[in-house]
């Protein structure tokens, strides 16, 4: 993986994904994408063969900003051989998780739909041009076990979940397509795990329940999934550990 485009690099997992790119190869180019890029981790702002851009996920009209700025920064022909999608919204200023239908709202889910799932979609449609080449390519998507509609046995959280299982779709459907356009390539949903962030900081009594990682550990533990996927895993959902989840 050496030239690699990670969308969320403000976040907690995004920001320690391109931390850890960095520190394993200093010599792979790595690009950040965000809505503020001082807010992206100081190691990938300093990268001397990398930066940060600017990118909205509720703005359509933001891939083909970040189409144009990344022109001179990696040459169409060399292409991306790694995108990841690890922005995330779960909550935020007048939204929180949804315990019940009455508190469904169609602004927040529509928030939800543009960070979690539509983003996703809009950004590799203005990336193809870098996924033509004839290298490998892996497409990524930070998605959620929450997200699942065959392990749903708890409900709630109408927003989170729904947006989720629509990233599902939207990598299945790029499993189907993008293999007649742009192979070799592998198409993957991923399960992050329960991570130390903000996404997470209002759930901690509740977490204290379950295995969380840092950012840190959850970087390292997507790598190593990363790693070790060709392109017969192309379409699948998998988790942190490597293990299947149903969709």
């Amino acid at each position: 993986m050496k030239r690699i485009v990670i969308a969320g690099v403000s976040g907690a997992i995004g920001g320690a994904l391109a931390t850890a790119f960095i520190e394993k190869d200093p010599e792979a180019t790595v690009i950040g994408l965000c809505r503020n890029p001082m807010q992206a981790p100081e190691a990938l702002r300093a990268h001397a063969r990398g930066g940060v851009l600017a990118w909205d996920a509720g703005d359509s009209a933001s891939p083909a900003s970040v189409a144009e700025a990344l022109e001179p920064l990696l040459a169409k022909d060399e292409g991306i051989d790694t995108f990841i999608y690890a922005a995330g919204l779960l909550h935020g200023s007048g939204m929180f998780p949804e315990k019940r239908l009455e508190d469904l709202d169609s602004e927040s889910m529509a928030r939800a739909f543009a960070v979690n799932s539509t983003g996703f979609g809009l950004l590799v449609q203005a990336l193809l041009p870098w996924l033509r080449h004839r290298e490998f390519k892996r497409i990524a998507a930070i998605s959620a076990k929450v997200g699942s509609i065959g392990d749903n046995r708890f409900g709630g959280w109408y927003a989170y979940r729904s947006s989720k299982s629509a990233l599902n779709m939207l990598v299945r459907n790029l499993s189907v397509e993008l293999p007649r356009r742009c192979k070799p390539v592998t198409c993957l949903s991923l399960h992050p795990g329960t991570t130390e962030s903000a996404l997470s900081e209002p759930f901690s009594q509740s977490l204290a329940k379950l295995e969380v990682h840092t950012p840190a550990e959850t970087a390292a533990n997507l790598i190593s999934v990363l790693e070790g996927v060709d392109k017969e895993d192309n379409g699948r959902f998998l988790s942190w550990d490597g293990s299947e989840l149903p969709w």
